[in-house]
């Protein structure tokens, strides 16, 4: 079985990319240690600054469901309530056979 890789996009409100910023750092911190996880990077866009992303990777979808269920995630939904635009876009991905 092969890993699960996931991209989500969260888009800070105008003024509000430093607090956006530092809950995602911390919960890229934490995340980082779970069992299951595999990778969990955290990035900026460089062509829209405030619009971040992480770019995950799981042992399956069973670790992702558990992570989604921890106190830091709870933690950094709850301080990033009114500063993001939109929920969060979460995509899990499949691969393209080619």
């Amino acid at each position: 079985m092969s890993d699960l890789r996931v991209i989500a996009e969260i888009i800070a409100k105008p003024g509000s990319e430093d607090v956006i910023r530092g809950a995602l750092s911390k919960l890229a911190s934490a995340t980082q240690s779970e069992d299951g996880c595999n990778t969990y990077e955290l990035f900026e866009s460089a062509a829209a600054p405030g619009t971040f992303f992480t770019l995950e990777s799981w042992r399956g979808q069973a670790d992702l469901d558990a992570h989604m269920q921890t106190d830091h995630v709870a933690a950094a939904f709850a301080v990033a309530g009114e500063h993001v635009s939109a929920a969060p876009a979460i995509h899990p991905l499949t691969p393209v056979e080619g």
